[in-house]
């Protein structure tokens, strides 16, 4: 044998088109084809619903861009794992790693599937809502089906990543054009007094703003992988700008599509609001709707899939989580122990989901952990302003998206306290009483050693090295 043995690393294999595919292609989600209604229903006007959708997508180019300053400082993968385990140490890193794996992704995972089969077995039941059993059945095959195609390959993975993204673009660009003609023939009733009947109460602000951002959830993947991501002091902060920029406009133009083909009351009362859309303006082709909204879901199931195996697989390398999951094929070289498991875990919040619910709490969780986040950033700035920066943002940016975190943390509490918010917090903060004895004093070793050399050998996977 060589001593110069090659060590086991994840390849280097998005380029631009992959990465501005990867974010655009998962946050064009279900959340277009899901939200809008509840939305509009929460803040009450169309013009409004409108404002928060356009706040949103602002929002998300802002934190984007912090994220940007970070991924090209803090060069690693595992986006904000990896900037809170750097800058706020190893207790924090870990609630979030306890919290992201048991409970955010997952339930992202859940929440996408759902909307995925909700959509498919629709035109089967036309007159009345699909059996709950059914649709789960189908939520969990798709979930297994995409763990498959993320474990043999990542270039396939990448391929069906771009595949799904054209053919999302697509759809929207039908909604877009149908709203377009309805607008020149004259159907401008619905923006008529388009602000009347606003709710500007703190909570129903809160909420328009959770299910508003579910839709652009996504905007941070690739700092998840910035390690297999060619070039990424160039590749990120312009895959960041040119994704997000297109799918804030694609958004827009379909609210209001949405609003030019439907009044604001049927708008509310949708369960699909794209199918909706579909048998007012397409008539007998409105089923094609429903498959559109099915592939978004798939293609932004599987940039979820693609992304948070590779959360756990970063953990797992710091000592956070079993050594078995820091490992990689030695084939194929994606971190299939990692994609495994998260698929498990998803297939279990999967049983109890319900898809409203699982947003709001997605997006409470998620914010608390983006505003602890952009804290590591500022303290970067101040600190270390020596460390070497590709890219830069000016200080006043982080601290104008912090206050906005820290708003949609606190917004759904302030005004209507719900018990639920209160166990997610202790969920959250549970992760300390894990850490303790079993990443602080190590208890246990040995178990988990010999159940990692069994696992290993039946994978054939072994330990993966940092892609610098």
């Amino acid at each position: 044998m060589d001593n110069k043995t090659e060590k086991l690393k994840l390849k280097r294999e998005v380029g631009l088109v992959g990465a501005v595919s990867l974010i655009g292609g998962t946050m064009i989600g279900s959340g277009i084809f899901m939200s809008p209604q509840t939305v509009l229903y929460t803040i009450g006007s169309p013009g409004a619903s409108l404002v928060v959708w356009a706040c949103c997508g602002l929002l998300v180019i802002l934190v984007s861009f912090c994220y940007a300053e970070l991924g090209t400082v803090i060069r690693e993968s595992g986006g904000e794992y990896i900037y809170i385990l750097r800058t706020s140490g190893p207790v924090v890193a870990f609630m979030l790693i306890f919290s992201s794996v048991l409970f955010v992704r997952p339930a992202g995972v859940a929440g996408i599937a759902l909307s995925f089969a909700q959509y498919v077995v629709a035109p089967f039941y036309s007159d009345c809502p699909p059996p709950v059993l059914l649709v789960k059945c189908v939520a969990a095959a798709t979930i297994i089906v995409l763990a498959t195609v993320n474990c043999l390959n990542v270039r396939f993975s990448m391929s069906v990543q771009v595949f799904f993204m054209v053919a999302k673009v697509l759809a929207l660009g039908v909604i877009v054009i149908g709203g377009v003609v309805m607008l020149i023939r004259g159907h401008t009733e619905n923006f008529e007094d388009s602000f009347e009947n606003t709710n500007l109460g703190v909570n129903p602000i809160g909420i328009a703003f959770y299910q508003g951002l579910w839709s652009y959830d996504g905007w941070n993947n690739l700092n998840y992988v910035t390690e297999e991501l060619q070039r990424p002091e160039v590749n990120l902060p312009r895959a960041v700008l040119i994704a997000i920029s297109l799918v804030t406009g694609l958004y827009l133009l379909v609210n209001v599509s949405y609003l030019t083909v439907m009044t604001p009351k049927e708008l509310m009362s949708s369960s699909a609001v794209a199918v909706t859309w579909g048998n007012k303006v397409l008539g007998s082709w409105g089923w094609i709707m429903s498959v559109a909204a099915a592939l978004s879901a798939f293609g932004s199931l599987n940039g979820t899939f693609f992304s948070g195996g590779r959360v756990c697989f970063v953990a797992a390398r710091e000592g956070h989580m079993p050594d078995i999951l820091a490992m990689a094929h030695v084939h194929r070289l994606t971190p299939s122990p990692a994609l495994i498991f998260t698929t498990v875990i998803s297939l279990v919040v999967l049983i109890p989901g319900d898809f409203q619910s699982i947003v709001n709490f997605f997006s409470f969780t998620a914010w608390f952990f983006y505003a602890i986040t952009l804290s590591g950033l500022l303290y970067l700035k101040i600190k270390k302003p020596d460390l070497p920066r590709p890219y830069r943002v000016p200080i006043i940016l982080p601290i104008l998206v912090l206050i906005a975190a820290i708003f949609l943390v606190l917004a759904p509490i302030i005004d209507t306290p719900q018990i639920e918010y209160l166990y997610v917090t202790l969920f959250i903060f549970s992760g300390i009483i894990i850490y303790i004895p079993f990443i602080h004093y190590k208890l246990c070793p040995d178990l988990l050693t010999k159940l990692t050399v069994f696992l290993q050998l039946l994978l054939e996977v072994a330990p993966a090295e940092k892609n610098l």
